[in-house]
């Protein structure tokens, strides 16, 4: 065609760049589910542990990796599994945030306070060990530590995190954690153990 470029080599290279890009984003999506779905288990034992319901857990982690997933590009190579957790934990709070928005005033208090003595509920012994084993009794005694605590003692006793592991996902100093993991551990024991010593001490 004279006075004119034909138009097939700028579709062949919008072909190639679109290929390009397309090997580009199935890279990353490869790289993605290699560097953090190994992660997965402690994504969920966290949401379990933080929201106490495993349906609501499955919904927090899926979230959690859909924004993972959408801001890996902003990661910076560190630790994979921290970075990951501190998503978890923001989706958390942020699905308390919106339940506290449509609940009633009166449920609020019942939604992550972080009060040890006012939220601690002293379950039955007889009805945590009906028909329980000894690994889902005691999670079900973690699970009645206040927010702060139980998210802490599971980063620390459970996932194996360090301090300063523990605090970057939390967005505290590594010795606010310490303090809780150190509370969380006495809240537990006492959980467990109601009576250790009392009576021989009475």
């Amino acid at each position: 065609m004279k006075g004119g470029a034909p138009s097939w080599p700028r579709l062949v290279f919008s072909a190639r760049r679109r290929d390009a890009a397309r090997v580009a984003a199935d890279d990353e999506a490869a790289r993605f589910r290699a560097i953090m779905l190994p992660h997965m288990d402690a994504a969920y034992t966290l949401a379990c542990y933080l929201t106490r319901d495993a349906t609501t857990a499955e919904d927090i982690v899926q979230e959690a990796y859909l924004r993972a997933f959408r801001g890996f590009a902003d990661w910076r190579g560190e630790a994979p599994k921290s970075w990951l957790l501190a998503i978890v934990r923001n989706c958390f709070l942020n699905s308390i945030a919106s339940a506290k928005a449509r609940a009633p005033a009166d449920d609020i208090d019942d939604m992550a306070d972080s009060i040890p003595d006012a939220l601690i509920d002293r379950a039955d012994p007889e009805t945590l060990t009906a028909g329980r084993s000894e690994a889902a009794m005691l999670r079900a005694t973690i699970e009645q530590l206040p927010e702060p605590f139980r998210e802490t003692l599971v980063l620390r006793e459970l996932e194996e995190m360090s301090y300063k592991d523990i605090a970057i996902i939390a967005q505290v100093p590594i010795g606010t954690i310490m303090s809780r993991l150190s509370r969380a551990r006495q809240m537990l024991a006492d959980l467990l153990l109601p009576n250790d010593g009392r009576s021989e001490r009475a």
